[in-house]
């Protein structure tokens, strides 16, 4: 069996019907499990302070359920308080002021405008695709564009996987007002640790997940030690 974590299984239409269950097959290929994934100086004096001449940036395009909280850098330095729900097999964050404001067919959507709104995005897409009920829906959850096409003109879709995996902790990897990179650590039901980043961008007033032209993840997940560079956060 391979471990290699690029496995030549990884084509866009296992992700089509089940985008993050292939995230989770991933990490069983790690485990040798039988699954393919488809997946400058600022040294200078004082200067008079200036005197504001231009408005405070404000949200152009708010949250599709009218969710509050706009930032354009993260604040999110430690791990939330919020309470934990079960989606598929994963407990999954929520929060009335960060979300999901939406749950349509079981499917949950809409998140603040904030980093951490972006983290309870990126996790509860992870535990819907864990759902196999949900898997043909996931694809409202990808970001406009290239990537959302190619998903879309493939109609194929991928197995699902008998791991078990929740929440450890996540890494805020880079952060702005129009995308984000969120690193969520899972614990698998195997004893293994692993990473599962993700990209997203701001679009139709919520987070959506970024792909790539050809319908891909960009990113791919790894076998992690420890939680060392994450926060620790769970809802187990």
């Amino acid at each position: 069996m391979s471990t290699d974590l690029q496995s030549p299984g990884r084509g866009r239409g296992f992700i089509v019907a089940a985008i993050v269950v292939g995230v989770i097959v991933l990490a069983a290929i790690v485990l040798a499990a039988t699954f393919l994934f488809r997946g400058g100086d600022n040294n200078a004096g004082p200067e008079p302070a200036p005197t504001p001449t231009s408005s405070p940036i404000t949200d152009a395009d708010p949250s599709v359920c009218g969710l509050d909280g706009f930032e354009e850098t993260s604040s999110l330095d430690a791990a939330p308080d919020n309470k934990w729900e079960l989606v598929g097999t994963v407990a999954a964050p929520t929060d009335p002021a960060v979300g999901p404001g939406e749950v349509q067919d079981g499917l949950p959507s809409c998140y603040a405008h904030t980093a951490e709104g972006a983290l309870f995005a990126a996790v509860n897409f992870i535990a819907a695709g864990t759902d196999a009920s949900l898997g043909p829906k996931l694809i409202a959850l990808v970001a406009p564009g290239p990537g959302r096409n190619a998903l879309e003109a493939d109609s194929s879709s991928g197995g699902a996987s008998n791991l078990r995996a929740q929440v450890a902790g996540f890494k805020v990897s880079a952060y702005s007002a129009d995308s984000a990179t969120i690193d969520v650590a899972m614990n698998y039901s195997t004893g293994q640790l692993v990473s599962i980043p993700l990209k997203l961008q701001w679009a139709e007033g919520d987070w959506k997940i970024e792909m790539t032209s050809e319908g891909e993840l960009p990113l791919a997940p790894a076998q992690l030690q420890n939680l060392g560079g994450y926060t620790p956060w769970s809802g187990a």
